[in-house]
């Protein structure tokens, strides 16, 4: 079984591959950006991709929604030190197999990627069960009710990017983001473009 791990922390890195090695038959590659990440994915073709969710530049969303763009069939976990369950949600909507907290047991993570490169998908049962009740309940979190593109951008908004940074890596006009930004700070409430980068950056964790 071929896994690519795409995360820009080192420690990260080992602590996958320590996890995976009890697996002679296991071959781990990794990558520490988005660009990097994508690049091996095409060339390797790996089983399983697990990719960090807060990657320099790009998210592990927009990379997940990329590479299913160009291979439909390809098997990523999301992985991530955000347990927000608006999160989890947004990246089985992209197409991700699966959804990793970094603060899980270690044990999980073995199982998760197993359960995905057999076809499964895998969602921790208390995320499972706070997504259905997100669901349910979608006034009670405004993030919710964000789509992809506004959360990728509130995303790199936290990141501390600007609008010029941001147009610039999702290959979009500086007006897009403009307009974006406006539709983000009528849905949370935000009075002005400061007041919108601390909503960012308190919303945004790991």
């Amino acid at each position: 079984m071929r896994v690519l791990i795409v995360d820009d922390h080192p420690i990260v890195i080992s602590g996958c591959k320590a996890l995976l090695a009890a697996d002679s038959s296991v071959e781990v590659r990794d990558a520490g950006d988005a660009d990097a990440g994508q690049a091996l994915y095409f060339s390797w073709k790996p089983d399983v991709a697990v990719v960090d969710l807060n990657l320099p530049g790009l998210s592990g969303l927009e990379v997940c929604r990329r590479i299913l763009q160009r291979d439909e069939r390809a098997k990523i976990i999301i992985f991530t030190m955000n347990d927000d369950p608006v999160f989890a949600a947004r990246a089985i909507e992209a197409g991700a197999k699966g959804y990793i907290a970094k603060n899980d047991d270690p044990s999980l993570f073995v199982d998760a990627v197993r359960q995905v490169a057999r076809g499964g998908v895998y969602l921790h049962p208390d995320m499972a069960r706070q997504i259905a009740f997100l669901r349910n309940n979608s006034g009670a979190n405004k993030v919710a009710a964000l789509n992809p593109r506004e959360l990728e951008i509130l995303r790199m908004l936290a990141a501390g990017k600007s609008m010029g940074d941001i147009a610039d890596s999702l290959h979009v006009s500086y007006k897009t983001v403009a307009n974006n930004c406006t539709a983000l700070k009528q849905k949370l409430g935000a009075r002005s473009s400061m007041d919108l980068m601390r909503v960012a950056m308190e919303t945004i964790a790991g």
